[in-house]
């Protein structure tokens, strides 16, 4: 019988929800369930199929487990993944696409307005009982720069516009896409960041990109601009926000992703009063489980009567 190895560091009912819709769709497999990279490492070598977010990966589970054919990724990035030297070059490797655009949009906008109304200064005022009033910043007639272009990035850019935003995207190739009123090159973002307001960070994690936010990028956004990052944490080069966070570079960030997740929590951003962490939320959401189960059965189906071809959303094969 197939093994599968489920390893999400998520709230147990939606470990055993994954669990038993596939047990139910699949009784034919056995099923694996771990919290926690350190718990799936022992139960890896008995793996045929491994169900897991990249971000909770660790080398040592590949390593531990001789028999894996196929890792179907639960989110868009496959880094923690394929980047992983340990993994066999036989083994599949899918993800999950078009299922973000709604979570992740909705992420950006709270960020933009959370940042903008400082409502992080309300809540402070709230435990300490103090009526304290200041003007917020508003969204409309403010200028977004959308930094990774995809499906996310388009899903994100009619509801900037709803808010009366000019919206710019940053894309690897020049193309007009709907939604946007301008369309600029990555290597534009130097030049015309002293335009933007926000910018946004939807960009895929590579070794191109890796560290591509960095010193030069603060420095050329005004003072009174805020940053969002929903990408990857490698993607920035955390010091150098720091940096310009501290010096007033930049008016505040909010971050969903990081260099080191979970967040250390000696980790100097967390006591940082312009910021506001959450801990990797963006794309995840009430729903997500019954969205990406589509693609996951449908994945499976093929898996099991040994149609590679037929998978979605194929990284490798």
């Amino acid at each position: 019988m197939p093994r599968l190895l489920i390893l999400l560091t998520l709230p147990g009912n939606v470990r055993e929800y994954y669990a038993a819709r596939l047990k139910n769709r699949f009784p034919e497999l056995e099923i694996d369930v771990a919290d926690h990279f350190s718990k799936a490492t022992p139960l890896a070598p008995n793996a045929d199929i491994l169900l897991t977010f990249g971000p909770m990966m660790r080398d040592e589970v590949f390593a531990n487990a001789p028999k894996l054919k196929w890792v179907q990724a639960l989110g868009t990035g496959v880094d923690g993944v394929i980047d992983q030297p340990s993994l066999g070059k036989h083994v599949t490797v899918t993800n999950i696409r078009g299922i973000h655009g709604a979570p992740v949009s909705e992420a950006a906008i709270m960020g933009m307005l959370a940042l903008s109304r400082d409502l992080p200064r309300s809540v402070r005022s709230q435990d300490q009982n103090s009526w304290t009033r200041w003007p917020p910043r508003l969204l409309d007639n403010k200028t977004v720069g959308i930094y990774g272009v995809g499906l996310i990035a388009e899903a994100l850019a009619p509801r900037c516009k709803a808010f009366g935003m000019t919206v710019w995207g940053y894309s690897s190739t020049t193309r007009e896409v709907r939604g946007f009123d301008k369309m600029l090159l990555r290597q534009d973002l130097i030049a015309t960041a002293k335009d933007l307001d926000y910018l946004v960070l939807l960009v895929p994690y590579s070794e191109e990109t890796r560290h591509s936010i960095g010193a030069d990028a603060f420095a050329a956004m005004k003072p009174s601009a805020y940053f969002i990052n929903l990408a990857r944490g490698g993607v920035v080069d955390e010091d150098a926000m720091m940096e310009a966070l501290n010096a007033g570079k930049i008016a505040g960030a909010a971050l969903d992703v990081f260099q080191t997740e979970p967040l250390p929590s000696d980790h100097p951003l967390w006591s940082m009063k312009n910021v506001i962490i959450t801990p990797h939320l963006g794309g995840f959401c009430d729903v997500y489980a019954d969205l990406a189960l589509v693609t996951v059965e449908h994945n499976m189906e093929c898996f099991l009567r040994g149609d590679i071809d037929g998978m979605r959303d194929l990284i490798r094969k």
